[in-house]
């Protein structure tokens, strides 16, 4: 299957011309340091940052509220530390699910993209034929 797709792949970059050859080639799947890099480029690039400083923020809390939960001696207090502990993690927790969901929608995206561009050179050679 894969060898297949490769094929697929060298025939339409044949069809190509060089600017469309470069744009395909930019479509090709990136490491997973490469489509995390690329949550920060787009456009909700801002928001993705000040998630990422909200989650180190939350990080700072959740270890503040670890050592008042070991300092703590009644029940009443335990529980209170323990639950804010647990706040945070949810908190961090949705904010790594987010970066996480962003990059998937980036892949889908560049999917659809490297279809379209196929779809348009189908269509281009078959009006040319």
């Amino acid at each position: 299957m894969k060898k297949e797709i490769e094929q697929l792949d060298e025939l339409i970059k044949e069809t190509l011309s060089k600017e469309e050859a470069q744009f395909y080639e930019e479509l090709e799947e990136k490491n997973l340091f490469g489509k995390i890099t690329e949550v920060y480029k787009g456009k909700m690039g801002w928001l993705a940052i000040i998630m990422n400083i909200m989650h180190l923020v939350l990080f700072g809390c959740f270890i503040y509220v670890l050592v008042q939960f070991f300092d703590a001696e009644a029940t009443k207090d335990l529980i209170v530390w323990a639950s804010a502990g647990f706040c945070c993690l949810i908190f961090m927790a949705m904010m790594k699910l987010y970066v996480w969901m962003q990059m998937d929608k980036n892949d889908v995206l560049r999917e659809l993209k490297r279809v379209e561009l196929q779809i348009s050179v189908l269509a281009h050679k078959r009006d040319n034929s």
